[in-house]
C-alpha cells in the first residue's frame, strides 16, 4: 500500500508503459537485436534489464543475452560511507568484447554509479559501443554523462529522493519522492 505521505509519482501502470516505451526506444536503435546485450545495474537495474528483454526479444523474435553488473567495490565513496558495502556480485555468462552493451540503471543523478559500471564493465572486455538506458533522469550531473534512453525526466529539489519500487524487489510497482534520509 501506498502510503500518502509519500508524492506518489507514477503509478503502476505508468511504469508499465514507460518500460514499454523504452523498449520500443531500443527497438528503433537496434533492429533486429544484432549484437545486443543487456546490462543492468543491481538491483533495480536488474530488474528494469529483464522486463526490457522480454519485450524486445517478443517484439523482435531474438535472445538477447542479459547480465547483472555489481559495481559496489568501483564506486568512488567505497572507502568514505559509514556501513560495511553489500557485494550482490556479477553475473554476465557472456563475452562483452564487440557487442552492443546497454547498462540499464533506474535513476541517473549525479552520473558517479553510470561512472563506476563503465570502469567495472571495461575490466571485463573492450565493447564495441557502451550505451546507458535509465527509467528516471532527475538532472544534478557532476560528471559529464548523458543517457541514450530515458523513460522519464523528473526535476526534484536536492534533499529529495526519487524512488523507483518494483513489485519483484519491493512489493509494490510505483515511483515516489522521498526525504533524502528516507528508504
Amino acid at each position: 500500500m501506498i502510503e500518502t505521505q509519500r508524492p506518489l509519482v507514477m503509478d503502476a501502470d505508468q511504469v508499465r508503459r514507460c518500460i514499454t516505451r523504452l523498449a520500443h526506444e531500443i527497438i528503433e536503435r537496434f533492429p533486429g537485436g544484432r549484437n545486443l546485450v543487456l546490462i543492468g545495474l543491481r538491483t533495480r537495474g536488474v530488474t528494469l534489464a529483464e522486463r526490457l528483454r522480454r519485450l524486445i526479444e517478443a517484439a523482435e523474435g531474438v535472445g538477447i543475452p542479459l547480465g547483472a553488473l555489481d559495481i559496489t567495490l568501483y564506486r568512488d565513496d567505497v572507502g568514505r560511507i559509514e556501513h560495511q558495502p553489500v557485494v550482490q556480485g556479477t553475473d554476465i555468462q557472456f563475452d562483452v568484447s564487440a557487442k552492443e552493451v546497454i547498462l540499464v540503471d533506474d535513476i541517473l543523478y549525479t552520473g558517479r554509479t553510470a561512472r563506476a559500471a563503465l570502469d567495472a564493465l571495461m575490466d571485463l572486455g573492450r565493447p564495441k559501443r557502451i550505451q546507458l538506458a535509465v527509467f528516471i533522469d532527475r538532472g544534478g550531473r557532476e560528471l559529464p554523462i548523458q543517457p541514450d534512453f530515458v523513460g522519464k525526466v523528473l526535476s526534484v529539489r536536492p534533499e529529495q529522493r526519487i524512488k523507483l519500487r518494483l513489485q519483484d524487489v519491493d512489493g509494490e510497482e510505483c515511483v515516489v519522492i522521498l526525504p533524502r534520509w528516507d528508504a
